[in-house]
């Protein structure tokens, strides 16, 4: 690849944007980066910590922060959180510095991948976690379609299946 470009995955939890962004890094030989686990190697804390000590909003500012940094290099995939997009400047970096691809998925997806999961403090709450996704994708889905540059669906569907469909879409 004569140019190094960079692809940004948004989407909501449960997509599959870790597992599918290793899978086109490694095909694509580009760097990898997660902007939870970046803000958790800087924190040296979970991100269900920083939620309780720091609230969503104290959690947000360090996503930013996270994004802004990552975003200026060159050549990466990079996983977003599912809730960044809330962000206005998070929204305009990704539209900015590289090709946003949607990874589109469905409640029902969502729940089954997630039901397990600890470690998604959106969903450590009173409330049903289908309830909450269903409140999170009214709010968030728009924000995904609007700096999509791609939108891919992911249920039933392999990340390998998924990275090759990326591929296909963005000429690489």
């Amino acid at each position: 690849m004569a140019e190094k470009r960079n692809i940004f995955l948004v989407g909501p939890m449960g997509a599959g944007k870790s597992t599918i962004g290793r899978e086109l890094a490694d095909r694509l030989h580009l760097d990898f980066y997660d902007s939870d686990q970046e803000i958790e190697r800087r924190t040296g804390a979970d991100i269900a910590w920083v939620f309780d000590l720091e609230g969503e909003e104290g959690f947000r500012l360090r996503e930013e922060s996270v994004i802004e940094d990552l975003t200026e290099k060159q050549g990466i995939v990079l996983a977003t959180g599912g809730g960044s997009v809330i962000s206005a400047q998070v929204r305009n970096r990704l539209s900015a510095r590289g090709i946003v691809v949607y990874l589109e998925t469905t409640i029902d997806k969502q729940v089954a991948r997630t039901q397990r999961d600890r470690r998604r403090p959106l969903l450590q709450t009173e409330e049903e976690p289908r309830d909450v996704l269903e409140n999170l994708a009214v709010q968030r889905n728009p924000l995904y379609e609007e700096i999509a540059d791609v939108i891919v669906q992911t249920d039933d569907q392999s990340a390998k299946v998924v990275a090759h469909k990326i591929m296909e879409r963005l000429d690489f």
